[in-house]
């Protein structure tokens, strides 16, 4: 992760996420083949997915097709064959989920100030999508932290800093203000990709720079 700006450089792709997205996880783990084969270094972008639903008049796809049990039922078959075509064998749905991702988002900003973003994104995903962890529970998210070796105490009260709360919201306007609407969502110089599916497109991308 470096600072060169993904809007106008096309070997540096930004990527937006929330911990609350299955589809998010899946993506993070595919995305260091991605790099190793491109030499594309992926900008993470914390936004807070509720939000966004909101300013875009969004909603999840178990809400949005809820009466559609057919179109629920084939985005599970292709999340299973996604998951078969990448050996992503360690995914489990959390048995919480939805959880609200409200403080562990927080936590992601202050882990960017505080100089330990990879191995919180690292840790507090697998919480999620391997451990099946209830990430909005205070405790489960302080101990989650301790055992991988991260100041829980030192993130926790970083992460109700008026200045983190304000960047948070603020990745979230900007991540609408440019068309945006869910997670995951891809940038490639200025261009927008959206959904796990679309992968393969944004590697093309950074290929074509």
């Amino acid at each position: 992760m470096n600072t060169t700006d993904p809007k106008t450089d096309h070997k540096t792709a930004q990527f937006l996420f929330d911990f609350g997205s299955p589809n998010a996880y899946l993506c993070h783990r595919v995305l260091p083949a991605i790099a190793a084969r491109t030499g594309t270094h992926f900008v993470y972008e914390p936004i807070l997915l509720g939000g966004l639903f909101k300013l875009a008049n969004n909603r999840s796809p178990i809400e949005a097709f809820a009466q559609i049990p057919n179109k629920l039922a084939y985005e599970q078959l292709e999340m299973q064959r996604f998951i078969q075509r990448h050996g992503l064998t360690q995914f489990r749905m959390n048995p919480h989920f939805p959880v609200n991702t409200l403080q562990v988002m927080r936590g992601a900003v202050a882990a960017q100030q505080l100089g330990c973003f990879e191995r919180y994104v690292d840790t507090v995903f697998a919480a999620m999508w391997e451990r099946g962890l209830k990430m909005d529970d205070p405790a489960t998210v302080a101990t989650t932290l301790s055992e991988a070796g991260l100041d829980a105490q030192a993130l926790m009260q970083a992460s109700q800093l008026p200045e983190v709360k304000a960047r948070l919201l603020a990745n979230t306007q900007a991540a609408h203000d440019r068309g945006a609407f869910g997670s995951p969502t891809f940038f490639v110089g200025g261009e927008m990709y959206f959904g796990k599916d679309k992968l393969r497109s944004v590697e093309e991308a950074t290929k074509a720079a």
